[in-house]
Parts: structure tokens; C-alpha cells; sequence
């Protein structure tokens, strides 16, 4: 059997294991180096899956687990999943080499990271709805120690638990849509690949509605859409930068991949019948978190709900991918496609800007823009390489943003016309609000917080910071202006996906 998933996956919780029978006395080095070792081995063998040619589902392994009730250890990667494994290694790297510079109880620093590293790979292979289920659950439980131990203070233990709150009843949901769809197969199982071709919800119904109504609140709750976004913002605000990156760029993709995975190829009929309504949450989640995010004064909150708006792009394009009339295949294989890439967009790009924000505060202690002017002078390599970060943010062509929301918008607009045109402006806005950042953060009479006008040390980006954070906008950067290696690889499952959702 071929294991290279499951060493992909658990080789972090592995290490952590070891890791957690090492004296907290030992050199933190000893721990962050084994974070960062791990990281390279999990990057190079996902680059060797990647290059390895194939379709459909690829590195498949399948092993009972409680054959009684249908479940099974089920595993393998397509079009859809490997990019965002990819991500999840490229992101989870750069994270560990940022971690070098951490100094607060770096062994269980680190082994909680590997665990979330490995439930987050889990995730985007698990071929089984138990599975999804035990990633998808576990890594809010990782999370919400990330946040509350390591965040900043009294307000880093409220905003985790309001974190797992929101989150843990998200998934409650989501294990009861799970539940209907086992009753309703024949024989029963909890295999996803099983469950596509059974279609044991054909034709619609209250069952499938209910599924569906139930795994659509799971996951966005995760995603996060309006309304169920509050949690995120003060999450965010109050997380370390590493943890922030994580949560931006990796679990929010977990509720976006949770429909294309299972609620459009499991529920077909139903996803067509409701489809309009994911492209209005999507609308609405776009111009929302636009246009509380210019509202700002605090960086990272700003960027946190910049991610409200992007994860929009993602639902607004699977939404049109299940609206059939007045569009057609490649119109709704092009917002697919878009919806993938936007992810692994947004991953990058929004990791990236998080690791940013970390320098910020630990320069100055505070993440309110009016307390900083002219860091430009004084830190040009920093103050560079968040203009590219902000830049790609809001969509400037020659970044890998441009290629997913020009997708995303090809393809929906013949099919949602307006809620495209509506979505189209949500770019406006964000880029009203992240040259308003930069402009004040960065240009103008140089200030800094607690001493106006007093020059006194305030580093540029140290080299762990730049190794950490420039390789995630560099990749952003290929993906924009070569990008055929990643739609090669997203396309075919795209298409597969259309047809199943439109049979």
C-alpha cells in the first residue's frame, strides 16, 4: 500500500510526540529546529506527490477502522486537494521559520503547532465523513490553545473561547448533516467517493434540504460567511501572528473545501436548487467585509475582516458553479476553478500579511495604525514587502489574487449578473482601505508608539522574518503571472466536479 499521505500527515504528530519527552529545559532551538525540519520534509514530499502525473483521486489508501458503521480510514488527493495540501505545507513552513524568534514555552509552542500541521493535511486528504469530521473538530480544539496561551492577555482567552463556541457548534451541525447523509445511503457508509455515486439524495427532498441547510452552517461558520463571522475578527485581533496566519490561511479554507468536497458532489440536486442562495451570502460577505474592514483603525483587525471579504469570492464562485441556467459547462468549471485558486491565493497572501503584523507589534506593542507614521524611512525592506503583500491583496494583476477573482467573476457573471457586479466593487473598497493602511502607517513625518516624534530602535525585517514571509508572496507572485502549473493540476477535477453537480 502506498503510505505517502499518511507520512505526509502524521510525520508532524510524530515528532511532536517525541518532542513532548524532551526537557522544556532544553535549547528552544532544539524545538523550533525540529519544527522547521519537519516542515522541509513534508514540503518536499508534497512537491514529489505534485509531480507525480495522474487523475482522479491519486495515493488512495483505505483501511477499515469501524467497518460496522461504514467508516474507514480513507485518504487520497485530486485537483481540489492537493493545492490546498500544498498550501498547507508552504504556509505551515514559513510559520516555523517565523517561529524562530519565539521565546514563550517554545516546547508546547511547538508541538501544538504540529499537531494543528498535521489535522489540517488530515483534512484536505480525508476521503471519509468520520475523518473530515475528527481533523475538522480537532484542529479547532488546537486553536483554541494557540490563541488563548499565546495570544495577548486577559482578551486572548475570551476571543478563544468565543473561537471554540462558535466553532465547536458549527460542527455539530456539520455531524448531523453527516448523519442524514448515512441514513440515507444504501448500504450505509460515511465514505465520501461511496456517497457521490450513490447519490442517496437524489431528486431533493426535506432529508437532503436538511443535509444540506446543516452542512452549510458547519461550514460557514468555519468559511466564516455573514452572519456567522463574529468570532473571527477578535480571534484574529488577539491570536499570535503565526496563529493568525494559520487561521486565515488554512482553516477558513476547511469550511470553502468542506462544499466542494461534500455538500456539491454528494448533494447535487439540492446544491442546484439552493445554489442562489450561497451567491448571495457570498455578495453580501464581500461587500461587508470590505466595507467594515475600511472602517479600521487597528491593522490586524482591518486584515481580519479583509478575509471575510475574500472567502466571499470563494463561496460567490461555488455558488455559481450550481446556478445552471444562463450559463454553461465552462462558464461554471471557470468559477470553480477561480474558487480553488482564490483559496490558495488568499492563503498565501493573507499568511503573509498576518507574519507582517507580528513584526509590527512586537516593534511598537500596539497594532493601532494612528499610533505609527513614516516607517518607510526607517524600515524600507519592511515597509516594501508589506506594500507587495497589500498590493496582492487587492487584486493588482501579476498576482495570484487577479487570476482567481478574474475566474470567479468570468465565470458567475452570466449566471448572477448583478451579485457579480455587486462582488466587482468589493475590490474598490479594498483597495481604498489598504492604501489608506499604507499611507498611514507608512509615508508621512515618521512617529512611533509611546514616544512621538522620538526616534528610538525599531528594527527592519530580521532575516527570519524575511526567509519566512517573502517566499509566500514570491509564490503568490508565480501563481499570478505563470499559473498554468497550478490550473493544470485544478482543472481536471474542476470539470469532474461540474458534471457531477449538473448530472
Amino acid at each position: 500500500m502506498n503510505a505517502v499521505l499518511s507520512l505526509i500527515v502524521f510525520l508532524p504528530a510524530v515528532v511532536a510526540a517525541v518532542l513532548l519527552l524532551v526537557p522544556a529545559t532544553a535549547p528552544r532551538r532544539v524545538f523550533t529546529g525540529a519544527w522547521v525540519g519537519v516542515s522541509a520534509v513534508d514540503l518536499a514530499l508534497v512537491v514529489a506527490v505534485w509531480l507525480t502525473p495522474g487523475s482522479g483521486f491519486r495515493f488512495e489508501e483505505r483501511v477499515a477502522w469501524m467497518p460496522t458503521v461504514g467508516i474507514s480510514y480513507h485518504v487520497g488527493v485530486d485537483g481540489i486537494s492537493l493545492p490546498l495540501v500544498a498550501l498547507t505545507a508552504v504556509l505551515f513552513a514559513g510559520c516555523a521559520v517565523f517561529a524562530l524568534r519565539e521565546t514563550r514555552r517554545v516546547k508546547s509552542y511547538v508541538a501544538l503547532f504540529l499537531a494543528l500541521q498535521t489535522v489540517s493535511l488530515g483534512l484536505f486528504v480525508a476521503l471519509d465523513l468520520i475523518l473530515f469530521f475528527l481533523f475538522f473538530d480537532l484542529s479547532i480544539v488546537f486553536m483554541y490553545f494557540l490563541i488563548a496561551g499565546w495570544g495577548h492577555g486577559e482578551r486572548a482567552r475570551a476571543a478563544a473561547l468565543k473561537f471554540f463556541l462558535y466553532t465547536f457548534l458549527g460542527s455539530l451541525a456539520l455531524l448531523l448533516g453527516f448523519i442524514v447523509l448515512y441514513l440515507a445511503a444504501e448500504p450505509h457508509t460515511f465514505d465520501i467517493v461511496e456517497l457521490v455515486a450513490a447519490d442517496p439524495l437524489a431528486g431533493g427532498g426535506p432529508a437532503a434540504a436538511l443535509a444540506l441547510l446543516a452542512i452549510g452552517i458547519g461550514l460557514a461558520v468555519k468559511t466564516p460567511t455573514v452572519p456567522f463571522h463574529t468570532w473571527l475578527p477578535p480571534a484574529h485581533t488577539e491570536a499570535p501572528a503565526t496563529g493568525s496566519a494559520i487561521l486565515a490561511g488554512i482553516l477558513l479554507k476547511m469550511g470553502t473545501y468542506g462544499f466542494l468536497r461534500i455538500a456539491m458532489p454528494i448533494l447535487p440536486d439540492t446544491w442546484r436548487q439552493y445554489a442562489v442562495v450561497a451567491v448571495v451570502v457570498g455578495v453580501v460577505s464581500v461587500l461587508y467585509g470590505a466595507l467594515v474592514a475600511l472602517a479600521q483603525s487597528d491593522v490586524k483587525r482591518m486584515i481580519a475582516y479583509t478575509s471575510v471579504n475574500h472567502m466571499g469570492y470563494v463561496v460567490l464562485g461555488v455558488g455559481a458553479a450550481g446556478i445552471l441556467a444562463g450559463s454553461d459547462e465552462q462558464a461554471r468549471q471557470l468559477a470553480t476553478t477561480g474558487a480553488v485558486t482564490q483559496m490558495v491565493a488568499h492563503g498565501l497572501i493573507t499568511g503573509a500579511l498576518f507574519l507582517l503584523t507580528g513584526v509590527l507589534y512586537d516593534r511598537g506593542r500596539t497594532y493601532d495604525m494612528a499610533a505609527y507614521s513614516g516607517l518607510a524611512a526607517r524600515t524600507p525592506l519592511f515597509a516594501g514587502v508589506f506594500a507587495v503583500a497589500a498590493f496582492a491583496s487587492l487584486g493588482l494583476p501579476g498576482f495570484a489574487g487577479f487570476i482567481a477573482e478574474f475566474q470567479i467573476f468570468t465565470g458567475a457573471l452570466a449566471s448572477a449578473p448583478v451579485a457579480t457586479a455587486l462582488a466587482v466593487l468589493g475590490i474598490l473598497v479594498t483597495a481604498a482601505l489598504f492604501l489608506r493602511a499604507l499611507q498611514r502607517v507608512f509615508l508621512g513625518p515618521e512617529r512611533l508608539p509611546d514616544a512621538p516624534g522620538t526616534p528610538r530602535p525599531f528594527a527592519d525585517l530580521h532575516p527570519s522574518e524575511t526567509v519566512a514571509i517573502v517566499p509566500l508572496l514570491a509564490l503568490a507572485t508565480v501563481i499570478g503571472v505563470l499559473p498554468r502549473f497550478l490550473l493544470d493540476v485544478i482543472e481536471p477535477a474542476s470539470r469532474a466536479l461540474v458534471e457531477l453537480v449538473a448530472r
